[in-house]
């Protein structure tokens, strides 16, 4: 299998070493097209054998899965690049939500899915979105979802909700960062533990939390069994409550909001009219 990375930013950089780790292909298979070259250098260096295309088409003509991991506004300029080099036989995997399976089938000659990752994938852990074009044959998706099933959890979802999906999937690990943050930051300040042993007590904390909820407990029984009714958890999961009330509801209106503007965007560069426009 000949794989193709287009981008190795911050999201197409952890994805393609988080599969290379997991040997879901080896690094002889893998040629990476970036902008940066920098950054394919550094993954060359890390996995010897993986090779750095001189263009994204480059990247595109061996391959049978390529990796599209670009901002959605530069899609236009890569498939511009790419599209006569794409074949229908290959897979090609979009990253970002904003760019839908329409547009990609449209643009493009190839199968199309759409695969949005999260950063605790590099960890192999987490979901993986999955999002499929009506040219994929059942033994394509099942190969994706065998490659990422070695670090994540993929889950099929329909492309309408992927804005919420995403809000948990990708954008959860910096909202429970940013809580735990405050919460550590809380204990050294009002208890005086030193910030270290407040970290990694912290830490430990999200992990066991996460791995009890993985075991079948649901919040609210989680809730339940460590707030004793008239306890001091159970005072201050009073304070919580009212404290963070509608909070992700606010914070869910900011990423749809964002996201529909982001829509408006992609749609423009990438109508038929921009491309006959070069």
């Amino acid at each position: 299998m000949k794989v193709g990375f287009i981008g190795a930013g911050s999201m197409g950089g952890l994805l393609a070493g988080a599969l290379l780790r997991a040997r879901a292909f080896e690094p002889s298979e893998v040629t990476i097209a970036t902008r940066t070259s920098s950054k394919a250098e550094r993954l060359a260096h890390q996995f010897p054998g993986l090779r750095i295309g001189p263009t994204n088409a480059a990247a595109v003509r061996e391959a049978d899965i390529v990796f599209l991991c670009v901002k959605p506004l530069d899609y236009r300029a890569v498939i511009g690049e790419i599209r006569e080099a794409l074949r229908p036989e290959q897979l090609l995997v979009s990253i970002t939500s904003p760019v839908t399976l329409e547009q990609l089938e449209r643009l493009t000659p190839c199968k199309t899915a759409k695969i949005i990752p999260s950063i605790v994938n590099g960890a192999a852990s987490g979901a993986s979105l999955f999002m499929f074009g009506t040219r994929l044959a059942p033994a394509d998706k099942k190969q994706l979802i065998s490659m990422f099933a070695r670090i994540s959890e993929p889950i099929e979802v329909p492309e309408d909700s992927v804005r919420a999906a995403s809000d948990l999937s990708s954008c959860g690990p910096a909202f429970m960062a940013y809580l735990l943050e405050q919460f550590v930051e809380a204990t050294v300040e009002f208890a005086g533990l030193a910030p270290d042993v407040a970290a990694k007590v912290g830490a430990e904390m999200l992990l066991g939390t996460a791995r009890l909820l993985e075991q079948g407990c649901t919040t609210r029984e989680l809730q339940e069994r460590v707030c004793v009714p008239g306890g001091i958890t159970a005072v201050a999961m009073e304070e919580l409550r009212l404290s963070t009330q509608d909070a992700f509801r606010k914070v869910m209106r900011k990423t749809h909001d964002k996201f529909a503007e982001d829509l408006v965007k992609v749609e423009a560069s990438l109508s038929e009219q921009s491309f006959r426009s070069d």
